[in-house]
């Protein structure tokens, strides 16, 4: 008796589905957040660039105005 009783807890365990939809979001917002990490790795130091750059015409500008 109590094997069968233990045969179908294992089974229903196996057939139960419900948190596998939860477990496919986490690792679709995982291979995103890596990917994200990758390319800010990749392009962090150009975009630094571009945008102190940017920053430096924007104080010449001010400058200029200011006088």
């Amino acid at each position: 008796m109590t094997n069968t009783i233990e045969k179908k807890k294992k089974t229903g365990l196996l057939k139960d589905d419900r948190g596998l939809s939860t477990v496919e979001y986490i690792i679709i917002l995982v291979l995103i957040a890596a990917s994200c990490i990758g390319l800010w790795s990749k392009f962090g130091e150009k975009i630094h660039g571009k945008l102190s750059s940017a920053n430096d015409e924007l104080d010449t500008v001010e400058m200029i105005q200011g006088e």
